[in-house]
């Protein structure tokens, strides 16, 4: 049997882990991304305008982590989004579709109780 092929994504241009972890793992050809939040990478902060400004930041910062195994939105295929309000589904996904334009990925979506978040692989 082969060894697998693992391979550790950090990127300064999406805001650091906060915890014993990497923003994301490699491995074979699949990419598992951490939970982002809608932060700020230079102030490690929430982003102020509410749950809209939050998914979009939060998709930033997913994209620059891809960006980073040179991958883009376009090899997403699954993501998860945990909601603190499931009244704001329809605003976060109205930001979704900015981001994912057609072909779009698996999507599930869960009352976290915390800000707006984004999970892909």
């Amino acid at each position: 049997m082969s060894a697998i092929v693992r391979k550790i994504i950090n990127t300064s241009t999406a805001p650091a882990a906060i915890g014993p972890y990497s923003q994301a793992v490699v491995v074979d050809r699949t990419m598992y991304i951490s939970g982002q939040l809608g932060m700020d990478t230079a102030s490690g902060q929430l982003v102020s305008g509410g749950v809209q400004a939050q998914a979009k930041q939060a998709l930033v910062n997913m994209g620059e982590i891809l960006k980073a195994a040179g991958c883009g939105y376009e090899n997403v295929v699954k993501t998860t989004v945990l909601l603190a309000d499931m009244n704001d589904f329809t605003n976060v996904n109205d930001v979704y579709k900015q981001f994912f334009a057609s072909n779009f990925p698996r999507q599930g979506c869960l009352p976290g109780g915390r800000p707006a978040q984004r999970r892909a692989c």
